[in-house]
């Protein structure tokens, strides 16, 4: 290979090859080098090896493209690399016109690394997006997001919202990762009005769902991994994939490791007697089993994650039988930080159950329920009158002190 100090001269004057072309290397700038036909085309490339594949990665044409021009240029490809992304490919990629199904393809691939909400983008890409596998992401416009936005938001707004969410992200990676150039068509769409959800089961409610839990028409499994979703408050993916070595059942305690938490810290789940009673009689269940059919999860299912993922069917199933709207799945975690908090625990106390790192996240349940507030309006309402002599003094003798 021939290395020479790159200037305008030196670069006007390369000889032309015998052959087809040949590269000549700068002595400056590593990887950068110039290619010169037969034909006397030259044109600026850097080459070099790309998680261990020898790539040539197009600059641009000499003399359009100045020699500082290309260091500079040659400069920000090496940056690329360095981050682990591949310039070529993502030119590849781009010429070739991305489809939707090929950026979700790579897209859930590291979000399976790096998210554990990654089956929720799954099942919402397979139910509302997959209709566009085969479109070319340049294909894809506002209209027909804003569109498809409206359509799913008719019944259900906040799938809406997240559905385009997801949608977005997945733009953006491409911008970033895979050499899409055009305009993210989720800019721009309007997203529909979230309100907070304070929804949790009301005492006349509670024995309407726990008469459904129970009847013979619910399956068991379905019937304990509602009841520990319920007495636990834990997140539904953590009730789901709740294994037996997390459990110390004769301490009554749920170890939820880091990898496995929202906030990425370890939670130590307290466990009420009768949640116990429960996962002992599963325990007992899975042990009488043949060691080959054992199960490592509380929960087991017969798909590729070896515990229940989908249970939306026996949830629509069990609150259909009990009479309940407006009754979501994860309602139950909010129903025993809102029984919590009712009952006399403190914000802190109620946020360390369900491991919430902001304090703001737990206020919700301070104003779940008027009945604390009515209690204490009374009782300083109590105080002031007696205080003014409006009311007699508590422990007064009608009068006769």
């Amino acid at each position: 290979m021939a290395h020479v100090r790159f200037t305008k001269s030196t670069l006007e004057r390369y000889p032309i090859p015998a052959g087809n072309r040949v590269f000549v290397y700068d002595r400056q700038t590593p990887s950068l080098a110039l290619m010169v036909t037969r034909t006397g085309h030259r044109s600026f490339y850097l080459c070099q090896r790309v998680n261990g594949r020898p790539e040539k990665i197009h600059i641009g044409p000499f003399p359009e493209w100045t020699v500082e021009q290309a260091r500079r240029r040659a400069a920000e490809l090496r940056g690329d690399i360095a981050k682990g992304i591949n310039p070529a490919e993502r030119k590849r990629t781009a010429r070739a016109g991305m489809t939707l199904g090929e950026l979700f393809e790579r897209y859930i691939e590291r979000a399976k690394l790096e998210h554990r909400t990654w089956a929720e983008h799954q099942r919402r890409y397979d139910t509302h997006l997959s209709v566009w596998k085969g479109r070319k992401l340049s294909q894809i416009s506002r209209e027909d997001v804003a569109k498809l936005h409206t359509k799913i938001g008719r019944d259900a707004p906040y799938e809406a919202n997240r559905t385009l969410a997801l949608l977005s992200a997945m733009f953006n990676k491409a911008a970033k990762n895979y050499g899409f150039e055009g305009v993210n068509p989720c800019r721009g769409v309007d997203r529909f009005g979230e309100e907070k959800r304070d929804r949790f089961l009301l005492p006349d409610e509670l024995k309407r769902f726990f008469g459904a839990l129970n009847a013979d028409a619910t399956e068991p499994l379905m019937r304990d991994f509602y009841s520990i979703a319920l007495l636990t408050g834990a997140r539904r993916g953590n009730v789901q994939a709740m294994r037996w070595d997390e459990l110390d059942l004769s301490r009554a305690e749920w170890r939820i490791p880091a990898s496995k938490s929202k906030n990425r810290k370890a939670m130590l789940i307290c466990l009420p007697p009768r949640a116990v009673e429960i996962l002992r009689e599963r325990h007992k269940d899975n042990e009488e089993k043949p060691k080959a059919k054992r199960s490592e999860f509380v929960f087991p299912s017969y798909g590729a994650s070896g515990h229940v993922v989908d249970a939306r069917q026996a949830w629509a199933d069990i609150i259909g039988r009990a009479k309940l709207k407006n009754l979501r799945m994860h309602d139950l975690r909010r129903t025993l930080a809102s029984w919590a908090a009712m009952t006399g625990a403190s914000l802190h106390v109620v946020g360390k159950a369900l491991g919430h790192r902001d304090p703001n996240t737990t206020a919700v349940y301070a104003r779940l329920t008027n009945e604390p507030v009515r209690e204490a309006v009374n009782t300083a309402a109590t105080a002031m009158l007696t205080a003014g002599g409006v009311l007699p003094a508590q422990g007064a003798d009608n009068g006769k002190a």
